[in-house]
């Protein structure tokens, strides 16, 4: 080979991509679980990052309107659902305050978490950051509703792929659990939670909160399924209906403040 082939040889050879650079492999079908592990691994390190322990879920709808957008709603029955905007705001925001208070004496804090998104999960977020407390958002990829609120703390903001390791986060610091009006998601994420602890697949004891009589004693009969023995009657006693801030706040605090 003379000089000039030689030159034009060397020309050629490219350093290949690192495994961890090369796209084409991360988003492959053979790299899932790496992507799945990443779920995992990168939100641990934020909670890490700001010594979070302690988390107050809500879920609820990303449909119910906040009440300054209430007139692009005025022929839909979704604006009944909106009061239940400013009862998750005004719970998240007294949920913060007594966080804050508490972590004074006691060095813990209880984080407000939502699904990051528009309806209830902003409001969550919104009571939270009106408190000047941080919150948490876990998002999920969704072809529509699916849009980062921007009350999240803008570091807790995280976007998942994968349903179940988002629901893994959900769960892991949960300390309490309150479930406002919502759809198929709530609902899913809802009977998970139940069906964890009735069956005893989840470490932790996460008090569960119905919030809105009406609403849920219209929707599940939950006597029903006691009466044909679907459920035993003691699992009724997996979750417990509110149907105002006041009330809610008292009997959350109260199981909140067993813990410390």
């Amino acid at each position: 080979m003379n000089n000039e082939n030689r030159k034009n040889h060397k020309k050629k050879i490219e350093r290949p991509l690192l495994a961890f650079e090369n796209m084409e492999f991360l988003t492959s079908e053979e790299a899932r679980p790496i992507r799945i592990l990443s779920e995992y691994l990168y939100p641990l390190k934020k909670f890490r990052d700001f010594n979070i322990t302690d988390t107050i879920i809500f879920y609820g709808s990303a449909r119910i309107p906040a009440p300054e957008t209430i007139e692009e709603h005025k022929n839909s029955k979704i604006v009944e659902l909106v009061k239940y905007y400013e009862e998750a705001r005004e719970l998240a925001k007294r949920i913060t305050l007594w966080s804050k208070s508490v972590a004074i004496k006691h060095k813990r804090r209880f984080i407000i978490c939502s699904g990051g998104g528009p309806g209830i999960m902003e409001a969550s977020n919104r009571g939270a950051h009106e408190a000047d407390g941080i919150s948490i958002g876990l998002n999920i990829e969704l072809p529509k509703e699916q849009i980062p609120n921007p009350y999240i703390t803008h570091e807790l903001n995280f976007d998942f792929h994968y349903f179940f390791t988002r629901k893994y986060w959900f769960l892991y610091y949960a300390r309490a659990l309150i479930a406002f009006p919502g759809g198929y998601g709530t609902l899913d994420e809802l009977f998970e939670t139940l069906t964890l602890q009735q069956t005893k697949n989840i470490k932790n004891t996460v008090p569960v909160f119905l919030y809105g009589k009406d609403f849920w004693n219209r929707l599940i009969d939950f006597d029903f399924l006691v009466e044909y023995e679907l459920i035993s009657p003691e699992d009724k006693n997996l979750f417990e209906i509110v149907d105002s801030v006041d009330e809610a706040f008292e009997k959350i605090i109260q199981k909140l403040e067993k813990t410390l």
